[in-house]
């Protein structure tokens, strides 16, 4: 079992933006850390980024608890994405089709949801989650160098 918690913000938006995650191995206490930042980008962008780059790191099919204070990411698993898929990832504005935002990121999310069994709990942002405290700090800094 496997814990996943991410978080990704920017200054401004879109503006420079950072991402993170930190995981934990239960059976053995074992974390890694990891973040990085784009130069222009959007908040969405980068919860999106946190989760993928989290998920990518595991090394074979894994059972994962995801905590993520982004109510885009864990709607976009649980309601919006199935809609998507079925409409060849585009969704109504209006009267209209328009492809989904983020559309690439959502794809990769996608085809790791397919590898492991995840679980999606919203954990709620600067609430002093000591977890959730940690990777929203390590976001911020990430993304300092380009401020």
């Amino acid at each position: 079992m496997i814990h996943l918690y991410t978080d990704g913000g920017c200054s401004g938006n879109p503006g420079p933006g950072g991402w993170a995650f930190l995981m934990r191995h239960l059976p053995t206490g074992k974390q890694l850390e990891k973040s990085g930042a784009e130069r222009d980008t959007t908040n969405n962008r980068m919860e999106l980024t946190a989760v993928v780059e989290g998920l990518r790191t595991l090394k074979r099919p894994s059972e994962v608890e995801l905590f993520t204070d982004s109510v885009y990411v864990g709607k976009g698993m649980s309601e919006w994405m199935p809609k998507w898929k079925a409409n060849g990832w585009r969704r109504r504005e209006g009267k209209k089709w328009a492809e989904v935002k983020n559309v690439d990121l959502w794809q990769k999310l996608d085809a790791l949801l397919a590898e492991h069994q995840v679980k999606y709990t919203r954990v709620a942002g600067h609430s002093g989650h000591p977890e959730n405290d940690r990777v929203d700090e390590l976001a911020v800094a990430a993304y300092q160098k380009y401020l």
